[in-house]
């Protein structure tokens, strides 16, 4: 029986998810210790967003491709995933500026000041999500938010953190389980407007059940001692491997923003 649209992207999003889970454990970055890779990142973050020349910007999208190509099938499958959804939604928002930035003229009403400020911004998003996202993925959750505290990120924020990313694979999960039974439930092929309305009452429940949900899965992590404290098995230490990448984050970053911010 064929799948509407709805059921396949819930699938497709659940399978993305858990691969990004099984990625953690594979590629040479993830023997670093999380708060490097942490501020090491962060720092390639911030030279990529302020990056005004978009050579420096795209040199460090390479970097990023290569350090996702070196971190293993997993890895380089979800940032590819990744490319594609922001690439779509960054193109849709900077296609008006094609056409309205003013500039010397191009072909079909596309100014060249226009496309260089679409690239930019293009480019800069996909470096910063790739960036981001390589924190993610070869970093386990848990590691993850112990090295944020250690940060002194708020525990309020780490408890967010911590509550958004169970709830939406349990809500995935509830998803996908509401799917598969109303799906053994029917026999034939249903109309278009009877499957649109099933589609909108499943998403109805949905909402419903997150409302609900969010309060139980609050409450059972305050019941399993969570505070907003991560912890972990496997204690924080620095070895000559961590302190040489963290130099060589450091040299990155200084570099990047010397040549694309204050030059």
């Amino acid at each position: 029986m064929r799948r509407d649209f709805l059921e396949k992207t819930l699938r497709n999003l659940g399978d993305a998810l858990d691969e990004a889970g099984r990625a953690e454990s594979s590629g040479p970055l993830r023997r670093l210790d999380p708060r490097v890779k942490l501020a090491g990142f962060f720092g390639l973050i911030l030279a990529a967003a302020s990056s005004r020349h978009l050579p420096v910007t795209l040199g460090l999208w390479g970097l990023g491709a290569t350090l996702a190509a070196v971190s293993g099938p997993g890895a380089w499958r979800a940032i590819l995933r990744l490319w594609a959804g922001v690439g779509l939604l960054t193109g849709a928002v900077a296609l008006p500026a094609l056409f309205l930035t003013p500039g010397p003229a191009l072909d079909w009403g596309v100014t060249q000041t226009g496309l260089q400020s679409a690239l930019t911004l293009l480019v800069r998003v996909e470096t910063t999500a790739t960036f981001a996202s390589l924190i993610a993925l070869t970093t386990p959750w848990p590691a993850l938010l112990k090295a944020l505290r250690h940060f002194h990120v708020p525990a309020l924020a780490v408890v967010i953190f911590a509550m958004a990313t169970r709830f939406i694979f349990v809500l995935l999960g509830i998803a996908r389980d509401a799917f598969e039974a109303r799906r053994a439930r029917h026999v034939g092929h249903l109309p278009g407007k009877l499957r649109r309305q099933m589609a909108a009452s499943g998403a109805a429940m949905l909402l419903g059940k997150s409302i609900q949900l969010s309060g139980e899965v609050y409450d059972a992590m305050r019941a399993r001692g969570f505070r907003g404290e991560a912890v972990t098995l496997d204690e924080f230490r620095c070895s000559r491997a961590d302190w040489a990448a963290a130099g060589l984050f450091l040299a990155l970053t200084g570099a990047a923003l010397e040549w694309g911010c204050w030059r």
